[in-house]
């Protein structure tokens, strides 16, 4: 992230070339202020640890909150007993690592000699990755103690891999869970990350004396307390953004509320419409506006000025009252309460239908409903890195087998719901290194403030997930596969997504870490009719919100979702730019006639109020 590191710096070129005068950055000048400012940092940090304590007091909190913890020191436990069930295999593992330090520790002696720079010589650094960004700082590389740091902590790293992956006997998930959380551990342990052992933040602290910690500690009692209990992670300022006026600001109204929705029809940019509507399913761990940031970036707009009848579900943020609202619900009073709500505005009885990531998920398992209902109102469906099948669901895997379920089951009875403060944390820790790490540093230690970023804005705008419906789905999807496998029940009936026989365009987007590309393709097999498979570039967010203006990544297409996710790729064809416009002439090959344009309101149907909405406030 911008702000952690100096500039770019490559020691295979420059060599060892410390200058004694830059020591003088880390000389401390006052004692006396520093220590008063330490003093003042520890007292915030004690208001941090109060705003952390006060809510489990009081009860807020219940002690059965969910923690992976235990699962951590349980997988970590299996490789360490591998590895210490024979001592000759032990002190063979200690002595790779020691003989790694001493060899670091030799060549930072040889550097500091000045026989190195007579004859030119550039030995290679062990253990030194200078193309890390976090490490980009030139002190790194040219001050001898923060040099010596870093190759260690790399040899260190190394090693701790090593151990996951040589050690026998462990059968492959407990293999991945070892790896994703030895990554945690050794990500938390960088030396950039700490005041006294990150170059930057030393001189900084130096510099004023120890205000930066001061300021820093601050906001972690700030970030403490707006997370209640939880630690809110600022990852862009929040005082630059209001929903309605900056953020979210597509024209239109909200023309029907469940108890689990708002539906908002968006005013028409076009004097002619498609005569079938267009209505578009979020997640509902995320509020709905990642479509609609800015009239720049938002697909809502981009659709309406397609000639799209656009209406969106907008989900509420849900409570204790939600408890026992479930899958079948969410369907019934989302999905379906959408589709009678359309009807009623518009008086159309078919759709198109666009489903993002779980919001896809539960789309895909309305319509094999519905086959069974010989429901025919979605008359194509998009999925948008939406996974149907779970087999390659990545690493948020980890985190989902029968004992951390079981203790999340009677963390969600205890309170009704699982607060979205746990489930961020959990998004973030699947990119520690460029969302938790960089941020704790920046704003914690430095005491800085995060530049405005209105994805970061939604990223940080978490919702709560309840209970019946969140243990439901990680059940069903995550643990047994049951949607893919033709075994999940819905309203009584057994769902098979076989007799899901209408066009289905499918994106993937390369390296998403939420829903694989690998995992969206094996997904999009089962399905009984067409299937458009496109993978788009970038990521979860960025590949699928990515506006045909902005002139970024590129999309394949090929084949037919058949076979080896490999072989598709190697197969298909690269285009430029944005998969926007190639769904937009797969839909009109779809939609058929046009109609006169729709306003909000001019239905039966009374506007409730103005878009963005309430649900989206809360």
């Amino acid at each position: 992230m911008a702000g952690i590191g100096g500039g770019p710096n490559d020691p295979e070129d420059k060599g060892f070339s410390f200058d004694p005068k830059s020591a003088d950055a880390y000389i401390l000048r006052d004692p006396q202020a520093f220590a008063m400012n330490i003093a003042r940092a520890v007292e915030n940090l004690g208001k941090a640890a109060s705003e952390w304590l006060a809510p489990r007091e009081r009860g807020e909190i219940p002690p059965t909150s969910t923690s992976p913890m235990s699962d951590v020191f349980q997988t970590l436990s299996d490789v360490a007993e591998y590895w210490m069930a024979e001592p000759q295999r032990s002190v063979e593992a200690q002595t790779h690592l020691l003989s790694n330090y001493f060899e670091i520790w030799q060549e930072s002696l040889l550097r500091l000699s000045e026989q190195q720079g007579k004859a030119g010589e550039k030995k290679p650094q062990a253990g030194a990755k200078s193309g890390h960004k976090r490490f980009a700082d030139n002190d790194w590389q040219a001050n001898p103690f923060f040099d010596f740091l870093q190759k260690v902590y790399f040899a260190t790293a190394d090693w701790a891999e090593k151990m996951v992956t040589e050690a026998d006997g462990l059968d492959e998930r407990t293999r991945e869970k070892a790896r994703f959380y030895m990554r945690q551990v050794t990500e938390a342990m960088s030396p950039a990350n700490f005041a006294f052992t990150n170059p930057q933040v030393f001189r900084e602290t130096v510099a004023t004396s120890g205000a930066n910690l001061v300021k820093g500690m601050a906001q972690l009692a700030e970030d403490m307390a707006a997370g209640k209990g939880h630690l809110r992670l600022r990852q862009t300022d929040y005082n630059q953004f209001v929903i309605g006026q900056n953020i979210a600001v597509s024209p239109g109204k909200v023309i029907a509320r469940s108890d689990l929705c708002e539906i908002i029809q968006y005013a028409p940019s076009t004097e002619k419409v498609f005569k079938r509507p267009l209505l578009i399913i979020p997640p509902w761990i995320n509020k709905f506006y990642i479509l609609d940031l800015n009239a720049r970036k938002s697909f809502v707009k981009w659709c309406v000025d397609q000639g799209h009848s656009v209406f969106m579900i907008s989900w509420v943020n849900p409570d204790v009252r939600h408890a026992e609202k479930g899958w079948d619900d969410y369907i019934r009073e989302g999905i379906d309460f959408a589709l009678g709500t359309i009807e009623e505005a518009t008086g159309e009885q078919e759709v198109n239908a666009v489903g993002y990531c779980i919001g896809g998920t539960l789309l895909a398992a309305t319509l094999a409903l519905h086959a069974q209902k010989n429901d025919h109102r979605i008359r194509t469906a998009t999925l948008l890195a939406a996974q149907t099948d779970f087999t390659h669901a990545g690493d948020l895997k980890i985190f989902i087998d029968e004992p951390q379920l079981a203790a999340l089951d009677a963390h969600m009875k205890a309170v009704g719901y699982l607060d979205g403060a746990i489930m961020a944390s959990v998004f973030n820790m699947l990119r520690a290194s460029d969302l938790i790490w960089p941020y704790m540093v920046d704003n914690y230690l430095r005491g800085t403030q995060p530049p405005p970023f209105d994805l970061l804005y939604w990223n940080s705008d978490s919702t709560r997930v309840a209970a019946a419906v969140h243990s439901f789905y990680l059940r069903n999807c995550y643990l047994e596969n049951n949607l893919a496998e033709g075994r999940m029940v819905a309203d009584g009936k057994v769902l098979n997504l076989k007799d899901v026989t209408i066009p289905i365009y499918d994106l993937a987007t390369r390296d998403d870490h939420i829903a694989p590309a690998k995992s969206v393709f094996e997904g999009a097999k089962p399905f009984g009719g067409s299937v458009e498979f496109v993978l788009g570039g970038s990521g979860h967010i960025a590949g699928v919100v990515n506006p045909p203006d902005a002139g970024k990544y590129q999309y394949w297409t090929g084949t037919s979702p058949v076979g080896d996710f490999k072989q598709w790729q190697q197969k298909s064809s690269v285009h430029t730019g944005s998969w926007w416009p190639h769904w937009q002439n797969w839909l009109e090959a779809q939609s058929g006639e046009k109609v006169g344009a729709r306003i909000p309101g001019d239905g039966t149907l009374t506007p409730l109020c103005d878009a963005p909405g309430t649900y989206v406030l809360e």
